[in-house]
């Protein structure tokens, strides 16, 4: 079975796409601003992607005939045939390895993942093969692939399927790694993850797929890229900056705006790239609001938070007028329990409380 999934990779280098006249995916962009879902934006990013370049390829469970698990897939097997929309066998560790010779032979693979809690089945291709293979070559081998897939806790999944692995992924050099928010984050930043000469591992979020935002026309290009390693400032303040990425961003935004009611102006911030980092743009945040609190629904013990911590007391230091807060999610296994699972889960007025104790307000 695998080897015959070999075969197809490579074959799809020697051949022309003849599936390209069957099904193509029915998508408009217009002159003005477009509302998306977060699923259409990366549908799209694919789509565009495999059209430019050939060497690229999709490849995971279910990624073909069923349109992928979240149907991020939909309707490229049709457009682009079984060539370069690969479904593979029930084996992370054995596709994760086909993925990685492929981008060494010259290809360009995007891999799914189910849930990244599964990839955890094929971490050793992950880690030792496509993020250190580029330096333990001496630079003459190079693996450009992505991992992308589902990351954090969506609801009533238990603990095997709720964790996040940013601060995993983020720890390795080697790997670059993103987590976008919006529609425009998910589209930008996978265009760039594809075109990018190292791996990428893209983590997104299961309960953002649905959620609806507005492309502006220049988003909506077939061009449009997002630096890997910026973060964006999604609301301007002075009082406070509140850092977050992924889904949380818009709990961060939520908070902001009962804070404002407050007299509270906060400062979001959406990371987007987790490795790199974007300690220049926090820095300038924090030398303007003189204080901070970290969101993310990763565990706090060595998580994002710890590290953005890390980095303003070693560049910040003297700009801070109070201690860095850092809400997390709790540092227990996901409870199944709906309501155990709502207390693990951070919720909008955490991250409220957690601004009005730094500013000190009670």
């Amino acid at each position: 079975m695998l080897s015959s999934i070999v075969k197809k990779v490579v074959k799809s280098t020697l051949i022309n796409n003849k599936s390209s006249n069957l099904l193509f995916l029915s998508r408009s962009y217009s002159t003005g601003p477009k509302e998306v879902t977060c699923r259409e934006a990366l549908n799209s990013a694919l789509d565009e992607e495999l059209e430019r370049d050939k060497s690229v390829f999709v490849m995971g469970e279910e990624v073909a005939q069923y349109h992928g698990a979240y149907k991020v897939t939909k309707g490229l097997f049709e457009k682009y045939g079984g060539d370069r929309i690969i479904d593979t066998p029930i084996t992370e560790m054995g596709f994760a390895g086909i993925g990685v010779g492929a981008a060494m032979s010259g290809l360009k693979p995007v891999v799914e993942f189910m849930t990244m809690n599964f990839a955890m089945q094929g971490i050793d291709h992950i880690i030792n093969s496509s993020a250190k293979t580029h330096y333990m070559s001496g630079g003459q081998v190079k693996t450009p692939m992505v991992w992308r897939g589902p990351n954090g806790p969506p609801t009533s999944v238990g603990a095997q399927h709720s964790q996040c692995f940013a601060a995993w992924y983020g720890s390795v050099p080697g790997l670059k790694v993103i987590a976008p928010y919006s529609a425009e984050d998910h589209r930008g930043l996978l265009k760039s993850a594809i075109r990018d000469e190292d791996p990428v591992v893209c983590l997104e979020s299961e309960l953002l797929y649905n959620m609806k935002f507005t492309l502006s026309p220049e988003s909506q290009d077939k061009d449009f890229l997002l630096p890997i390693g910026k973060a964006k400032v999604e609301r301007e303040g002075s009082d406070v900056t509140i850092v977050g990425f992924s889904r949380i961003v818009h709990n961060c935004l939520e908070a902001a705006q009962l804070l404002a009611q407050e007299g509270i102006k906060c400062e979001v911030i959406n990371l987007r790239s987790i490795r790199p980092l974007d300690v220049e743009t926090l820095v300038k945040s924090i030398m303007k609001t003189n204080k901070m609190v970290t969101v993310e629904e990763g565990w706090p013990q060595h998580g994002v938070g710890s590290e953005i911590v890390a980095q303003m007391v070693e560049n910040a230091f003297d700009y801070l007028d109070a201690p860095i807060e850092r809400v997390c999610g709790a540092d227990v296994p996901m409870p199944y329990a709906k309501n155990l699972e709502d207390l693990a889960m951070i919720q909008t007025h955490n991250i409220v409380n957690a601004v009005r104790r730094v500013c000190n307000r009670k």
